[in-house]
């Protein structure tokens, strides 16, 4: 999810930074073999060309809750138009249940929890199965471990947020968040972000709280004094960069430029239609809204964002 911020603030950061250092800071990041061994006849043709459709993986290594193995604890689908003119981002719960393709090593190949395919086949099986699940042809995909979010936001001198509701955090220092807007640091905002078991709706109020974040440290970096601040600049730039994975393609300095312009109020965040939650054997899983689901899809595959928007809703 941070890995938008860092395409649009590098953007913006090329305005008092040189393409030397932009180039410097795009060798520091770890790249990814994402679409390695994918059967292109099972890829989704492109529809619209000149939209971008970006699959944002998140995990957070040093969940408390985190039993170990890997996990993409957060799947967004961030779809670009053509006119650059904003983003959606789209976020499929992690217990959505899907299919997943079966990998040649005999992985898979059943309906299981949409992030079941990372465990069990790594990214192309993840990129593999989103594609297969939206029909929609993914272009770059981002990893981003959330646990650099500390770093991220203290270098913005903390970030405000809004709570709908007082609530105290299930983890130490058990943290109080009071309700209505106050100012976080990155060890209070990542903490905000981890809560769900103290909600009616769990994962989905989870998800909200870390759409509140991205757009929040979006907002601060946009207006503060970071961007005129090479020092500053600096240690955001580079905190962010080393949360942040991206496949072999991506050219993070073209990219930035091409989405320099982005800002908070840019963009558009949604959660994949769903019907709610229930069980599926011993398994708590989200089950998605099929056919508002195939609909949205299509729109995003078209580039018709007005649909997307309305059926976003």
């Amino acid at each position: 999810m941070i890995s938008v911020l860092v395409l649009a603030l590098i953007g913006v950061g090329a305005v008092v930074a040189t393409g030397f250092y932009l180039k410097s800071v795009e060798s520091d990041i770890e790249r990814l073999d994402a679409f390695d061994g994918i059967p292109e006849e099972t890829r989704p043709e492109v529809v619209e060309a000149g939209a971008l459709n970006m699959l944002i993986l998140g995990s957070d290594s040093r969940d408390p809750e985190s039993t170990g193995g890997s996990r993409a604890d957060t799947i967004i689908l961030a779809h670009v138009p053509k006119d650059r003119s904003g983003a959606q981002l789209v976020s499929i719960p992690r217990d959505t249940w899907v299919s997943v393709p079966r990998t040649k090593e005999g992985r898979g190949g059943r309906d299981a929890k949409i992030n079941a395919a990372y465990a069990w086949g790594g990214l192309p099986l993840m990129v593999q199965t989103v594609e297969q699940y939206t029909k929609v042809r993914i272009d770059h995909v981002l990893m981003v471990d959330f646990a650099g979010f500390t770093e991220i936001i203290d270098a913005l001198g903390g970030i405000e947020v809004n709570s709908e509701k007082k609530f105290t955090s299930i983890h130490p220092p058990f943290r109080t968040f009071e309700q209505g807007r106050q100012r976080m640091d990155g060890a209070t905002a990542l903490d905000f972000s981890r809560q769900r078991k103290q909600f009616a709706d769990g994962d989905f109020t989870r998800i909200k709280h870390q759409q509140q974040v991205i757009k929040a440290i979006l907002d601060k970096a946009a207006s503060g004094g970071i961007l005129t601040n090479p020092s500053n600049l600096n240690s955001f730039v580079r905190a962010t960069s080393s949360a942040v994975s991206v496949d072999k393609d991506m050219s993070l300095v073209d990219m930035a430029m091409d989405l320099r312009g982005l800002r908070g109020n840019d963009l558009t965040f949604m959660t994949n239609p769903t019907k709610g939650t229930g069980r599926v054997g011993s398994e708590s899983v989200v089950f998605d809204d099929s056919d508002k689901a195939a609909d949205f899809y299509d729109a995003v595959r078209r580039d018709s964002v007005k649909e997307i928007l309305n059926l976003g809703k």
